[in-house]
């Protein structure tokens, strides 16, 4: 069945509901498929409901990619300042400010982020069908595209010249999340990079695991760091391993059997401290200077590889120098991580040597637009993901 829509766009979630949204204010008709029963599901469920929809600090220095400066041409047409104000207009969503430029709705409901959406499209006359699996898509010999889904149980088949590819990527099943749009770039000859969990917790395995486990609920700021990069935020230990913002940034620069480092005093320094401890006479133990930066239960767990027990006084320059190393540079080798389905988005995906940096359609199939999650670009925790994401639909609606 030829179908009289400018784009069939696949995928419900931020990128396609952007999409279909902008295309609608420019007076365009599209089709958007989503697999599950309501839009925006992983909208929904981001920042625990609350969804940190864009990030004032963002740059091309927030993202992960062979080739970041790729994001030059989409950024140079959706501003954050775009975000807020598309939100705004359309949703009434009036945004607040939390740490690090974070923007959450002031009611703090992910909810009115798609309402905003639902109601664009509803307002523009979009459709959009629900409960639809996308089966294959092909080129047909006229050059269109025959897109095959499963609505409803009832298999049919859709002719058009366009289809934009915004379907996610692998985190996170229970939500619908699959390889669709990877496996139809790879399908149409198009390369796709290495992938990976990304802002995801880190597992710790072997002799060490009792010993983060013994943590578990304690959260300490640190400064978290490798030779690439650091990150300055609250880490979370836990019964396998290591969470929290910190460690979840740093997920996204990690690969296995690398060591990355943890200074869990960022703020001061410890040799100092204990040079003035000396200084009035030395009479406190390491265990009690450290009860003034961390808690019984963290000081007692370092009990394990410094002299607790030992006064500042008593403190050998060995030993002194072992209490501010293991403090100011903790070494932790992960085993691996949590998997897709704790990870918050997937690193990786395709080149963007394949799509054009202005429009994202595929070089080698015209008609053929890639956005989103699935493309390599991936963000830092904090908005800067859904930065992307309607960035990218913003584009892509332009030319389609």
């Amino acid at each position: 069945m030829t179908v009289d829509y400018d784009a069939i766009i696949i995928g419900a979630g931020a990128c396609g509901l952007m999409c279909a949204a902008q295309a609608g204010l420019l007076g365009k008709k599209t089709l958007t498929l989503e697999r599950n029963d309501k839009p925006g599901a992983k909208i929904l469920i981001s920042g625990g409901g609350r969804c940190n929809y864009t990030n004032f600090n963002t740059s091309l220095d927030n993202f992960v990619s062979q080739n970041p400066k790729f994001l030059k041409g989409i950024f140079a047409q959706w501003t954050v300042e775009d975000t807020v104000s598309f939100f705004e207009t359309f949703g009434g969503v009036q945004p607040q400010e939390k740490t690090l430029g974070q923007l959450f709705p002031t009611s703090n409901k992910a909810k009115d982020i798609v309402s905003t959406f639902t109601k664009v499209l509803f307002d523009t006359r979009q459709d959009l069908w629900l409960n639809t699996l996308v089966l294959a898509i092909e080129k047909t010999i006229e050059g269109s595209y025959s897109v095959t889904v499963d609505r409803n149980g009832k298999k049919e088949t859709l002719i058009t010249s366009k289809v934009v590819l915004a379907s996610g990527g692998l985190p996170v099943h229970k939500l619908g999340a699959s390889d669709f749009a990877l496996r139809i770039a790879r399908q149409f000859e198009m390369e796709v990079l290495p992938t990976a969990p990304a802002l995801v917790p880190l597992t710790i395995t072997g002799k060490d695991a009792a010993w983060y486990a013994s943590l578990s609920g304690n959260s300490v700021f640190a400064r978290v760091y490798n030779e690439k990069i650091s990150f300055e935020e609250n880490i979370l230990f836990t019964h396998w391993g290591l969470s929290g913002p910190a460690i979840l940034q740093i997920s996204s620069y990690w690969k296995p059997g690398e060591i990355f480092t943890m200074d869990l005093l960022p703020k001061f320094d410890l040799q100092t401290i204990l040079k003035e401890e000396r200084s009035r006479g030395g009479k406190r133990t390491v265990g009690q200077i450290l009860n003034d930066y961390f808690t019984k239960k963290m000081v007692d767990a370092m009990g394990e590889f410094l002299p607790n027990n030992l006064k500042i006084a008593s403190l050998s320059k060995v030993d002194a120098n072992l209490v501010v190393e293991t403090i100011h540079k903790f070494k932790v080798k992960a085993a691996g991580d949590k998997g897709y389905d704790k990870a918050e988005v997937m690193r990786g995906g395709i080149s963007t040597e394949e799509l054009h940096p202005k429009t994202l359609e595929s070089k080698k199939n015209p008609g053929l637009y890639f956005g989103g999650e699935a493309v390599d670009i991936t963000g830092w925790l904090g908005g800067y993901n859904f930065q992307w994401a309607w960035a990218a639909g913003f584009a892509i609606a332009q030319d389609i």
